[in-house]
């Protein structure tokens, strides 16, 4: 019962702590427009300022989530989690003071360093600290209800900011970021790294089957893959040995960097595009963006539970892929204003890929090394965050620009899809090795 009370305070917090950073988002291409470029709907500037926010905040991201996430395995959940909730209060502060030029760029500085600390880190501990109250075999549906929670906070603050002014969507934000750090220490119980709950404990309805029995089926079966870090800072070829360490970590790192880099490359790009090609304001990006939190939350609470014990986070892993294939596709070669909103509905199946991705890395670390393996998954997808906006956003520029070579708006969202597409192609190949390994022990079982 301490577990689950524990479990509901970390879905508050982070339902929260999403509710106000999401609150902001349709607001904020028309308030970067507004500052950088008055009047104009088209504006090389302000996407070049994104892209390089993006990039800064993926570097510093790839560096302070991985440590963050394996100080977490010393000295727990809460006090790490302490760190993202406040930081992203002060850019949001900024911006309901006010939204000239100069504030604009004060909470663009301010939301960089915030970003290094919140973009990564806060996923990688809630993560984290799920995996210390829930068996492997049902952290597919926890992590899918973690996501849903999330998504959930993005409804409800896009939503919000639906009916909102521009002035109050950040002064409400703001103050929501508040309650969220205040709930998250008032309330949420810790959790330190190794204190992992086995099978029995969470799980004692489920049964073994031979292939998840050979491959994880407790943390005794799980040695270490990496020694114990004197300072508590894992150096680089610390990561590498922990992802390297199995075929399932190094196939889901590699799936991650390549789906990371199609999402960041379809941020970078969306927003400018759908303005630029079909004008586009607050209202509409509220509404596109409704569509898609919607679709992604009810697959996680409602769709992906259901499933992952039925087919296994493999299974939900490649069909999640083959809909994000599609929704970023239909973006691509929009030919009616309509097309984004019926695109954004595939959400409900690229929604799986994440929690899939982080269940299968979970069940092959032990215990003690949930927050450096997420964190490292999270350092993952932040590296392709940098390379996302320095690929996408000069790619975006031109395309829109009076210079395009040729007349396709959407061509950067295009080349974003094939980046997701070869994450699906590879998770088949991941799939297939997986199973050939799973049959090749059952057989060896069965001999002995």
């Amino acid at each position: 019962m301490k577990e689950f009370a524990g479990l509901v305070h970390l879905f508050v917090a982070s339902f929260l702590f999403y509710f106000a950073s999401f609150m902001v988002i349709p607001a904020i291409t028309d308030v970067t427009m507004e500052a950088v470029c008055p009047g104009r709907d088209e504006c090389s500037v302000a996407i070049y300022l994104s892209g390089f926010q993006n990039a800064v905040m993926g570097m510093g991201a790839l560096l302070v989530t991985p440590i963050v996430g394996n100080l977490s395995d010393r000295y727990g959940r809460k006090a790490l989690l302490t760190l993202p909730v406040t930081m992203a209060i002060f850019p949001l502060f900024v911006l309901a003071c006010n939204r000239t030029e100069t504030y604009f760029y004060v909470y663009y500085a301010a939301n960089i360093v915030a970003g290094m600390f919140c973009s990564g880190s806060m996923h990688c501990l809630c993560l984290a600290y799920v995996a210390d109250h829930v068996g492997p075999r049902r952290r597919a549906a926890a992590f899918g209800l973690l996501s849903g929670v999330s998504a959930a906070g993005f409804v409800a603050g896009t939503l919000t900011a639906r009916f909102l002014s521009t002035s109050s969507t950040f002064q409400v934000a703001t103050a929501v970021a508040v309650a969220a750090t205040l709930y998250l220490r008032a309330f949420l119980p810790d959790s330190g790294g190794g204190v992992s709950c086995g099978d029995e404990a969470c799980d004692p309805l489920l049964q073994d089957s031979p292939c998840s029995s050979s491959a994880s089926s407790s943390d005794e079966e799980l040695s270490p893959k990496l020694s114990p870090h004197k300072g508590g800072l894992p150096s680089l070829s610390d990561m590498t040995t922990l992802l390297t360490g199995s075929v399932a970590l190094s196939g889901a790192a590699t799936v991650t960097f390549f789906y990371s880099l199609g999402e960041h490359g379809l941020q970078t790009a969306l927003m400018y595009y759908l303005k630029a090609q079909f004008g586009y304001s607050k209202d509409e990006f509220a509404n596109l963006l409704l569509i898609a939190g919607t679709a992604g939350m009810l697959s996680q609470l409602t769709v992906m539970p259901i499933l992952a014990p039925i087919l296994g986070e493999e299974i939900l892993l490649t069909i999640g892929l083959l809909g994000g294939c599609t929704h970023v596709f239909l973006y691509g070669i929009a030919w009616s204003y309509w097309v984004p909103y019926f695109g954004a509905s595939f959400v409900i199946l690229s929604a799986f890929v994440h929690p899939s991705i982080r269940a299968n890395v979970s069940k092959n670390v032990g215990s003690n090394e949930q927050g450096i393996a997420q964190g490292c998954i999270s350092g993952i997808s932040s590296f392709a965050s940098i390379l996302g906006p320095l690929i996408f956003t000069p790619l975006t520029a031109w395309f829109l620009s009076e210079s395009q070579p040729f007349n396709f708006k959407g061509f950067s969202i295009l080349c974003a899809g094939f980046c997701s597409l070869i994450a699906f192609i590879i998770s088949l190949r991941m799939r297939g090795a997986q199973s050939s390994g799973c049959k090749k022990n059952t057989v060896q079982h069965e001999q002995a």
